[in-house]
């Protein structure tokens, strides 16, 4: 039989009655014939009650124990999934990470997957199971404890099986009916995409669209698992939701495909520090020892032999940036004037596979924030994205006239 893989995120099995009515979407495709891997998110707000009370009992936790207690809202939501299936008399059972088994690194609350043998569920397949209910989210290390893959991982989850088992399609659905080309909530004009190219939805993923977890893009992209992001409280057809695939699957597209937005940025600029061979990997390496998630880096022009370098990272890592840089201030391995820190800024990208072979987006895009009045920051760019920091204030109205601009409301 032909595999299909079903995700239900935690809206999606909030409740009693949301399992049943994803349930019964599950029962529709193994009536088309498909045996069915359903991977299951905890209930909506669960994951976040599991760690508070984790936070609450140890604030320096052992990341083994966290892993344990976090990991259930999956098994809990997995249980009542097989439940609900067999009330319906369709065959299912529910499987837990290690019972898979899904094998994972020892990185605990940050797991990596690293293999997942199919021959226990096809075995029971062949026995006549029609469904596995697989709790998302977690794995097991080599040393045999559970371990889990970091917040969204159920996505991560679900195109790893989809791999695995060679899944027809990998079908995720979530509180949205697709991807759209920006936040519906910022812009009303915002258009649902039919298809999306893997590139461009990694690009929107790590640039702050919260549809789909990088990783899991990145595993599509890899092993050319077919994504369908669906929403599971609207009636679905076979051409329902977005589809991310491969490119050369899109006939047309836009030379934009989407304009992405990250609200919680910060901008950091260590002044003055001397302009030699050496310091930016002195800066940067302490940066990621530290954790600190780096992403745009500006030098500026030297002076007498002096320069300054700024960069970008989440608001919530500017303590442990300032922290690690003072430290090496304090060692005499890095001398600065300086580190100030702007936590006013946001991130503002446009991402199209159309910038290859179109030239002056960049121009068009700076144009229009321009006659904005919207200062830029910093510019970053790649092949197929242009990213701007500017300030947080202006963030809705740049994503708005950026949408407008290239008339993202227009198909094709």
């Amino acid at each position: 039989m032909p595999v299909l893989v079903m995700k239900f995120g935690g809206t999606s099995v909030a409740n009693l009655d949301r399992i049943r009515r994803a349930a019964k979407r599950v029962g529709v495709e193994v009536a088309k014939g498909y045996d069915v891997i359903v991977i299951v998110s905890a209930m909506s707000g669960k994951t976040n009650e599991l760690v508070g009370w984790v936070d609450e009992t140890s604030p320096l936790y052992d990341a083994r124990e966290y892993d344990a207690v976090v990991s259930s809202g999956e098994n809990v939501t997995a249980g009542l999934m097989a439940l609900t299936l067999q009330e319906m008399d369709v065959p299912a059972r529910s499987w837990q990470g290690w019972q898979v088994p899904l094998k994972t690194n020892s990185a605990h609350s940050q797991a990596r997957i690293e293999e997942i043998p199919p021959e226990n569920i096809r075995a029971k397949f062949a026995e006549g199971m029609k469904v596995a209910v697989v709790a998302g989210f977690q794995g097991i290390s080599p040393e045999g404890r559970i371990t889990t893959l970091g917040r969204g991982g159920s996505d991560t989850t679900a195109v790893a099986f989809a791999a695995a088992f060679e899944a027809e399609r990998c079908d995720i659905y979530t509180d949205v009916d697709g991807v759209y080309t920006t936040d519906p909530r910022i812009c009303d004009k915002a258009r649902k995409l039919d298809k999306i190219a893997f590139e461009e939805m990694l690009e929107l993923a790590s640039l702050g669209a919260k549809v789909l977890q990088t990783r899991s893009v990145e595993l599509a992209m890899r092993y050319k698992v077919k994504l369908r992001v669906l929403s599971s409280f609207e009636e679905q057809s076979d051409e329902a939701g977005t589809l991310v695939c491969d490119e050369e699957e899109i006939m047309e597209s836009n030379v934009v495909a989407g304009v992405a937005y990250s609200r919680d940025e910060a901008k950091l600029t260590v002044q003055s520090v001397a302009d030699r061979p050496g310091i930016a990997a002195t800066i940067f390496t302490t940066l990621s020892d530290a954790g600190v998630n780096v992403d745009m880096i500006v030098q500026d022009i030297s002076e007498e032999g002096r320069t300054d370098m700024t960069f970008s990272c989440p608001t919530d890592q500017v303590v442990r940036a300032e922290q690690a840089l003072l430290a090496i201030k304090e060692k005499g391995e890095l001398n600065y004037a300086e580190l100030l820190a702007d936590r006013n800024v946001a991130k503002v990208s446009v991402v199209g596979i159309g910038m290859r072979s179109q030239s002056g987006v960049a121009a068009k895009m700076f144009k229009v924030l321009s006659d904005e009045g919207i200062n830029i920051k910093v510019i970053t760019t790649s092949e197929i994205k242009i990213s701007v920091l500017i300030d947080r204030k202006y963030m809705e109205l740049a994503v708005q006239a950026l949408h407008d601009a290239f008339e993202l409301h227009k198909t094709g």
